[in-house]
């Protein structure tokens, strides 16, 4: 069947003026929920670096800082107060998902977002400065088991959060229970380092990507990395993974983004298409590398479908910690 002339004029029309409403967002915007110089930040212009680059925006987009519980503020914020933005990302990882698993998100569980990337992983990692007494994982849990009082922890997040996790899981390995342990909760990995640098913490329960700059810098060690094995990089080769001292924990941190729920299907279609093509380049894959990512990468419904089962597992897992009924 033929159309006529002005039906298919009419059509070209409003394909042109579709594209125009999809065009890049305006004014985009990426929220770490944590304070500057973290995981979250750097997922962040991590993001804002590569979109430009590979000219999938025009111009930078702002990053801003939302902390508060470890990604709660900014998940309630989005969700409750600015759904259907579709400018706005927010950065997430691993912890997020152990927190929402656990309720400490309020209201709102892991199917008030629209999960919409996973761009790289990291991995969890325990820091102290260069001149602690503890050269390696048994010299701290000796300390532990001695007095776990007198050592002091610092975590991103309270009681249940990943940083928590980690140290839990090596105080459940070593035989000692981790209420007993002394935390000290902070946002984030850049808080993290700041105390364990100004002496406030002896140890940093945080994660690799976070620590680098610091291990390069001379200022910090890490006594062990929660890996399958030690990671491939000339910087990384020489820490330990907890598995090879002897106590078998590996703890991926996933990085990536959401949007608000109420985000129109065009609309968050625009930005999978926009990071199907990022995680596909060769350039974005050197960016991930500079900021010690390794490579992670999904999108849409497959990565809706991680998501839930994650936030399932680590559900099994603070039920086993005494977190959740």
């Amino acid at each position: 069947m033929k159309l006529p002339l002005r039906t298919l004029a009419l059509a070209a029309s409003c394909m042109l003026f579709t594209g125009q409403l999809l065009a890049e967002p305006k004014r985009p915007e990426c929220i770490a929920p944590a304070s500057p110089g973290g995981g979250f930040d750097l997922t962040c212009k991590l993001a804002q670096s590569a979109l430009v680059n590979e000219k999938l925006l025009s111009k930078p987009m702002r990053v801003t800082y939302m902390p508060g519980g470890v990604g709660a503020v900014a998940y309630n914020a989005v969700v409750a107060q600015r759904p259907a933005d579709a400018g706005t990302l927010v950065a997430w990882s691993s912890g997020s998902l152990l927190n929402l698993a656990q309720g400490k998100f309020g209201r709102f569980d892991e199917g008030a977002v629209r999960w919409l990337a996973a761009v790289g992983t990291s991995y969890g990692a325990i820091a102290v400065k260069k001149d602690s007494p503890y050269k390696n994982l048994d010299d701290l849990v000796q300390a532990l088991k001695k007095d776990p009082s007198k050592v002091v922890i610092g975590s991103g997040g309270t009681v249940g959060s990943q940083d928590w996790m980690q140290t839990a899981l090596i105080a459940k390995a070593a035989g000692i229970n981790p209420r007993d342990l002394r935390y000290v909760a902070l946002e984030g990995g850049g808080e993290i380092a700041t105390a364990l640098l100004g002496e406030h913490i002896q140890v940093g329960s945080t994660d690799i990507s976070d620590s680098m700059p610091h291990i390069q810098s001379g200022d910090m060690r890490l006594l062990a990395v929660f890996a399958n094995e030690r990671l491939d990089e000339p910087e990384m080769k020489d820490i330990p993974t907890a598995k090879e001292q002897g106590y078998d924990i590996v703890w991926p941190v996933v990085r990536g983004f959401y949007l608000g729920p109420k985000v129109s299907d065009a609309e968050y279609a625009w930005w999978k298409d926009a990071f199907d093509k990022l995680l596909a380049s060769e350039d974005f894959a050197t960016l991930r590398d500079q900021r010690e990512l390794f490579p992670f990468a999904m999108t849409g419904p497959e990565l809706d479908t991680y998501v839930k089962k994650q936030v399932a597992d680590y559900k099994v897992l603070a039920q086993e910690f005494g977190l959740i009924q």
